[in-house]
């Protein structure tokens, strides 16, 4: 095998790990991973996206299967699955223009937290929950998740090196 071989298959066996670990870290806490108000700790991986972009589908794709397993149907799949796509995307871009990392992973739960219009959207439509008071909460309780792993995977940073894994 060689090496651009080897480097695919490390990146995919990687993006499995971190489906897999998002996937356990949602179930592990998953009274409160849906809903109008969600405390899925698993969101933290999302800054995994800050340090490396190519991490952008292991947690996409754990978004998708916890939501197309335990979620409120297939909206559940398309807008949440939406949301995480779109604010990983706004925070991979920004690897190139954005070099200070404290500042992409600030962007990255400001991306994160006003994206959740589309999880209020989709429980405004499965639930009938009132739009703008679930858009608060859903806002706010992932900005509170985001902002307190934000240093935490800023630390673990420093000690495994996300940006040279792949």
């Amino acid at each position: 095998m060689n090496m651009v071989e080897r480097n695919r298959v490390t990146l995919v066996v990687t993006n499995g790990i971190i489906m897999a670990l998002y996937l356990a870290l949602t179930i592990l806490v998953s009274p409160v991973a849906s809903g109008a108000i969600q405390f899925r700790i698993s969101e933290s991986l999302n800054h995994l996206v800050v340090f490396n972009r190519r991490y952008l589908w292991g947690i996409f794709g754990g978004v998708v299967v916890y939501n197309a397993i335990f979620g409120m149907g297939w909206l559940d799949v398309v807008f949440g699955g939406g949301q995480t796509l779109l604010a990983l995307s706004l925070t991979a871009l920004l690897q190139t223009i954005v070099k200070n990392t404290k500042i992409r992973l600030v962007l990255n739960v400001v991306f994160f937290s006003a994206s959740m219009f589309l999880i209020a959207w989709m429980l405004n439509l499965t639930a009938q929950l009132p739009f703008w008071p679930t858009y608060g909460w859903t806002a706010l309780s992932e900005a509170i998740i985001m902002t307190i792993s934000a240093p935490i995977m800023y630390y673990l940073n420093t000690r495994l090196h996300f940006a040279k894994q792949i």
